[in-house]
């Protein structure tokens, strides 16, 4: 990685406006362009996040995933992350046994098409695919793909919700391989899949054991019925989280959800309004590139690797941890 240029000091006290440029230690300001910091930086890394609709045909589905790795390649993406489960409609509405028919190994045909275009395009590709992993036994596995195709690694979803509208845990047994960061050409990804986003701990160990990253591949969407002011609040309880990840670890986030309205097959309730808004946030949370809500789309943003160094230092935060007073973190409750 290249030295970090120097850039206006920043401190936990305020910005400083008179400061002379600081040297390599000194931090972005809040809402600085991206644009002119990567021209001062002189070296990115761009990643992208394909933000798809789907539909009950698989094919197409799949489809439509390499498509937006085809585009954001075409914009010079280096590593592209795909949405949860994005080769079929969010099948966890209701619980019904033959949908454990759409489930298929890894390695499989997903990851057989992944690897192709991952290799043709030289890119990194994080998938996800519903595994079965043997009889009884099945999983929701975020897969990536290196730049030459190599199945580099899978991650187990660890953390399954039941709730109205994702009834998971009728599907998928929780992962068992822990919360370890998967090594690529691009660097190490703390892969981690949406229910996962609501937990600081999973976010916590992948940065401990040295991810670069953190990505999210997500299906998380609002009940039509709730009204405008909670659905606000839900969108920006998800949004303001993961945020909090990237500022507690000094670490880019990367979450992608799939949009669109999907009905429920048993028509119980109104279905699932997917909410889209699939984001990057650099390593203080800010947000540097997001889609909307209610359509597909592919974004890519520019990642600059040395910003993680940098903010560290001046916020200290793994530094400062008491891991002698933690004990109680691995207790269901304390009282």
């Amino acid at each position: 990685m290249v030295a970090f240029t120097a850039l206006p000091c920043i401190c936990l006290q305020g910005f400083c406006p008179d400061a002379e440029p600081a040297p390599r230690g000194s931090i972005l300001r809040q809402g600085a362009d991206i644009g002119a910091t990567i021209a001062a930086v002189g070296t990115s890394v761009k990643v992208g996040l394909v933000q798809q609709a789907c539909a009950e045909h698989r094919t197409r589905n799949l489809e439509q995933s390499i498509a937006g790795v085809h585009d954001a390649a075409a914009q010079g993406a280096q590593l592209v992350v795909l949405q949860e489960l994005h080769t079929g409609m969010y099948f966890c509405q209701s619980e019904n046994p033959r949908h454990f028919d759409l489930a298929e190994a890894v390695p499989g045909p997903t990851t057989s098409a992944l690897a192709s275009v991952a290799k043709e395009l030289s890119v990194v590709v994080v998938g996800s695919v519903f595994e079965r992993r043997a009889a009884g036994a099945y999983h929701n596995t975020a897969v990536v793909l290196d730049n030459d195709g190599r199945l580099a690694g899978r991650y187990r979803k660890m953390h399954i919700p039941d709730d109205p509208g994702y009834h998971e845990k009728y599907y998928f047994t929780p992962g068992d391989q822990g919360f370890a960061p998967i090594e690529t050409g691009v660097g190490k990804l703390g892969v981690l899949v949406c229910w996962d986003q609501w937990y600081p701990e999973a976010a916590r160990l992948m940065a401990l054991r040295g991810a670069d990253v953190l990505l999210y591949p997500s299906a998380i969407g609002w009940d039509p019925r709730d009204d405008e002011a909670e659905k606000n609040r839900q969108l920006e309880s998800w949004i303001t989280i993961q945020r909090a990840h990237a500022i507690a670890n000094g670490l880019p986030v990367m979450v992608c959800n799939r949009t669109g309205f999907e009905p429920d097959p048993t028509a119980k309730s109104a279905g699932i309004q997917f909410w889209g808004s699939s984001f990057v946030a650099g390593p203080q949370g800010e947000i540097l590139v997001q889609a909307g809500v209610d359509s597909p789309e592919t974004l890519v943003s520019d990642l600059i690797p040395d910003r993680v160094e940098d903010v560290r230092r001046v916020w200290p935060f793994l530094r400062d941890r008491r891991i002698d007073a933690y004990q109680d973190l691995a207790r269901r409750y304390s009282r």
